[in-house]
Protein backbone atom coordinates (compact mmCIF):
# COMPACT_ATOMS: atom_id res chain seq x y z
CA UNK A 1 0.00 0.00 0.00
CA UNK A 2 1.11 3.13 -0.85
CA UNK A 3 -1.39 5.73 0.21
CA UNK A 4 -3.58 5.87 3.11
CA UNK A 5 -6.37 7.33 0.53
CA UNK A 6 -7.10 3.41 -0.22
CA UNK A 7 -8.04 3.20 3.41
CA UNK A 8 -10.08 6.13 3.89
CA UNK A 9 -11.15 7.16 0.52
CA UNK A 10 -10.87 10.62 -1.12
CA UNK A 11 -12.90 13.70 -0.35
CA UNK A 12 -15.62 14.58 -3.16
CA UNK A 13 -13.81 17.78 -3.89
CA UNK A 14 -11.46 15.71 -6.37
CA UNK A 15 -12.65 14.77 -9.89
CA UNK A 16 -11.60 11.08 -9.21
CA UNK A 17 -12.77 10.70 -5.78
CA UNK A 18 -14.07 7.35 -4.43
CA UNK A 19 -14.62 5.58 -1.36
CA UNK A 20 -11.89 3.46 0.65
CA UNK A 21 -11.68 0.19 0.16
CA UNK A 22 -12.90 -0.77 3.40
CA UNK A 23 -16.43 0.78 2.57
CA UNK A 24 -16.31 -0.84 -0.76
CA UNK A 25 -15.76 -4.76 0.70
CA UNK A 26 -18.70 -3.42 3.27
CA UNK A 27 -20.97 -2.45 0.23
CA UNK A 28 -19.94 -5.47 -1.61
CA UNK A 29 -20.60 -7.69 1.36
CA UNK A 30 -24.02 -6.06 1.95
CA UNK A 31 -23.11 -6.73 5.21
CA UNK A 32 -22.99 -4.89 8.77
CA UNK A 33 -20.15 -7.40 10.46
CA UNK A 34 -18.43 -9.08 7.20
CA UNK A 35 -14.92 -10.69 8.13
CA UNK A 36 -12.38 -8.56 6.06
CA UNK A 37 -8.63 -9.54 5.30
CA UNK A 38 -5.89 -7.73 5.54
CA UNK A 39 -3.17 -9.65 3.34
CA UNK A 40 0.24 -8.68 4.15
CA UNK A 41 0.13 -5.51 6.17
CA UNK A 42 3.69 -5.12 6.64
CA UNK A 43 4.02 -3.90 3.23
CA UNK A 44 3.76 -0.61 3.14
CA UNK A 45 5.42 2.58 1.38
CA UNK A 46 7.96 4.52 3.86
CA UNK A 47 6.71 7.87 1.99
CA UNK A 48 2.98 6.67 3.34
CA UNK A 49 3.92 4.64 6.21
CA UNK A 50 2.85 7.44 9.04
CA UNK A 51 -0.56 8.32 7.75
CA UNK A 52 -1.61 4.05 7.02
CA UNK A 53 -0.67 3.33 10.17
CA UNK A 54 -2.48 5.65 11.92
CA UNK A 55 -5.47 5.08 9.76
CA UNK A 56 -4.86 1.03 10.51
CA UNK A 57 -4.99 2.12 14.25
CA UNK A 58 -8.43 3.73 13.72
CA UNK A 59 -9.65 1.37 12.08
CA UNK A 60 -8.51 -1.87 14.47
CA UNK A 61 -9.16 -0.01 17.51
CA UNK A 62 -12.24 -1.15 19.32
CA UNK A 63 -12.25 2.16 20.75
CA UNK A 64 -12.25 4.50 17.86
CA UNK A 65 -13.55 2.12 14.87
CA UNK A 66 -17.11 2.98 16.12
CA UNK A 67 -16.56 6.10 13.79
CA UNK A 68 -14.50 5.48 11.16
CA UNK A 69 -14.37 8.51 8.81
CA UNK A 70 -13.97 7.99 5.38
CA UNK A 71 -12.95 11.33 3.32
CA UNK A 72 -15.56 10.02 0.27
CA UNK A 73 -18.41 9.69 2.63
CA UNK A 74 -17.73 12.13 5.05
CA UNK A 75 -19.71 10.04 7.75
CA UNK A 76 -18.61 8.22 10.88
CA UNK A 77 -18.45 4.56 9.71
CA UNK A 78 -19.49 2.12 12.66
CA UNK A 79 -16.52 -0.70 12.00
CA UNK A 80 -17.24 -2.09 15.59
CA UNK A 81 -18.66 -5.41 14.12
CA UNK A 82 -16.03 -6.51 11.51
CA UNK A 83 -14.01 -8.80 11.87
CA UNK A 84 -10.56 -7.89 11.01
CA UNK A 85 -7.66 -10.57 10.06
CA UNK A 86 -4.37 -9.46 8.92
CA UNK A 87 -1.38 -11.28 7.77
CA UNK A 88 2.37 -10.19 7.55
CA UNK A 89 5.58 -11.88 6.78
CA UNK A 90 7.80 -9.21 9.17
CA UNK A 91 6.21 -7.67 12.08
CA UNK A 92 9.40 -5.21 12.38
CA UNK A 93 7.28 -3.11 9.68
CA UNK A 94 4.00 -2.68 11.70
CA UNK A 95 4.46 0.18 14.05
CA UNK A 96 4.05 -0.38 17.61
CA UNK A 97 0.69 0.86 17.75
CA UNK A 98 -0.66 -1.33 15.49
CA UNK A 99 0.48 -4.36 17.00
CA UNK A 100 -1.01 -3.72 20.52
CA UNK A 101 -4.68 -3.73 18.46
CA UNK A 102 -3.59 -6.93 17.10
CA UNK A 103 -3.70 -10.62 18.44
CA UNK A 104 -0.43 -12.05 17.13
CA UNK A 105 -0.50 -15.71 16.42
CA UNK A 106 2.46 -17.29 14.80
CA UNK A 107 2.57 -19.83 12.44
CA UNK A 108 5.47 -21.77 12.06
CA UNK A 109 6.70 -23.14 8.73
CA UNK A 110 5.83 -26.22 7.08
CA UNK A 111 7.94 -29.17 7.71
CA UNK A 112 9.95 -31.47 5.04
CA UNK A 113 7.32 -34.25 6.26
CA UNK A 114 4.00 -32.05 5.73
CA UNK A 115 5.66 -30.30 2.48
CA UNK A 116 5.70 -33.74 1.27
CA UNK A 117 2.18 -34.40 1.73
CA UNK A 118 1.09 -31.14 0.47
CA UNK A 119 3.10 -31.41 -2.97
CA UNK A 120 1.91 -35.12 -3.53
CA UNK A 121 -1.54 -35.42 -2.70
CA UNK A 122 -2.77 -31.73 -3.35
CA UNK A 123 -0.20 -29.81 -5.70
CA UNK A 124 0.42 -32.49 -8.03
CA UNK A 125 -2.50 -33.43 -9.23
CA UNK A 126 -3.85 -30.07 -9.33
CA UNK A 127 -1.04 -29.13 -11.59
CA UNK A 128 -1.43 -32.09 -13.92
CA UNK A 129 -4.25 -30.99 -14.27
CA UNK A 130 -3.76 -27.26 -15.24
CA UNK A 131 -1.25 -28.77 -17.61
CA UNK A 132 -3.39 -31.10 -19.20
CA UNK A 133 -1.51 -34.48 -17.98
CA UNK A 134 -1.91 -37.18 -16.38
CA UNK A 135 -0.76 -39.89 -14.15
CA UNK A 136 -0.53 -42.17 -16.69
CA UNK A 137 2.02 -39.77 -18.65
CA UNK A 138 4.18 -38.60 -15.71
CA UNK A 139 5.41 -40.03 -12.74
CA UNK A 140 7.69 -38.88 -9.99
CA UNK A 141 8.96 -41.69 -7.72
CA UNK A 142 8.86 -41.64 -4.47
CA UNK A 143 12.70 -41.01 -3.57
CA UNK A 144 12.84 -37.88 -5.57
CA UNK A 145 10.06 -35.97 -3.70
CA UNK A 146 12.55 -34.56 -1.20
CA UNK A 147 15.08 -33.34 -3.72
CA UNK A 148 11.86 -31.52 -5.66
CA UNK A 149 11.08 -30.30 -1.87
CA UNK A 150 14.48 -28.43 -1.43
CA UNK A 151 16.32 -28.09 -4.93
CA UNK A 152 17.96 -24.78 -3.57
CA UNK A 153 17.67 -25.63 0.58
CA UNK A 154 14.74 -24.41 3.29
CA UNK A 155 11.65 -22.20 2.32
CA UNK A 156 9.23 -21.48 4.66
CA UNK A 157 6.02 -22.14 2.42
CA UNK A 158 5.35 -23.99 -0.23
CA UNK A 159 5.43 -21.54 -3.34
CA UNK A 160 8.88 -22.83 -4.63
CA UNK A 161 7.93 -26.31 -4.30
CA UNK A 162 4.91 -25.46 -6.43
CA UNK A 163 7.20 -23.56 -8.63
CA UNK A 164 9.37 -26.85 -8.76
CA UNK A 165 6.60 -29.50 -9.67
CA UNK A 166 5.06 -26.43 -12.45
CA UNK A 167 8.31 -26.55 -14.03
CA UNK A 168 9.09 -30.44 -13.71
CA UNK A 169 5.24 -30.31 -15.34
CA UNK A 170 5.94 -27.79 -18.41
CA UNK A 171 8.62 -29.56 -19.30
CA UNK A 172 7.30 -33.00 -19.61
CA UNK A 173 4.26 -31.10 -21.69
CA UNK A 174 6.69 -29.46 -23.97
CA UNK A 175 8.53 -32.72 -24.44
CA UNK A 176 4.87 -34.07 -25.78
CA UNK A 177 4.52 -31.58 -28.04
CA UNK A 178 7.41 -31.80 -29.30
CA UNK A 179 6.71 -35.39 -30.15
CA UNK A 180 10.00 -36.98 -27.78
CA UNK A 181 7.56 -38.93 -25.81
CA UNK A 182 9.29 -42.02 -24.75
CA UNK A 183 8.32 -45.15 -26.07
CA UNK A 184 6.39 -46.58 -23.42
CA UNK A 185 3.94 -43.29 -23.56
CA UNK A 186 5.23 -42.22 -19.49
CA UNK A 187 7.85 -40.32 -18.34
CA UNK A 188 9.00 -40.82 -14.87
CA UNK A 189 11.13 -38.52 -12.61
CA UNK A 190 13.62 -40.46 -10.76
CA UNK A 191 16.91 -39.23 -9.00
CA UNK A 192 19.05 -39.70 -12.96
CA UNK A 193 16.99 -37.30 -14.46
CA UNK A 194 15.85 -35.03 -12.03
CA UNK A 195 17.73 -32.52 -12.51
CA UNK A 196 17.22 -32.08 -15.92
CA UNK A 197 13.18 -30.94 -15.20
CA UNK A 198 13.75 -29.08 -12.07
CA UNK A 199 13.43 -25.14 -13.02
CA UNK A 200 17.13 -23.97 -12.94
Amino acid sequence: MGDVRALRGQSRAFADAEPGLIVKKMVNAKSKNPVILLDELDRVTDSGRADIMGALVELLDPEQNRAFTDHFIDYPIDLSHVLFIATANNSTNISTAVLDRLEVIQMPSYSDSEKLEIGKRYLFPKILSQTGLSGQVLEISDDVWPTVIRPLGFDSGIRSLERSIEGITRKVARIIVEGKMPSGGKISINMQNVKEFLPS
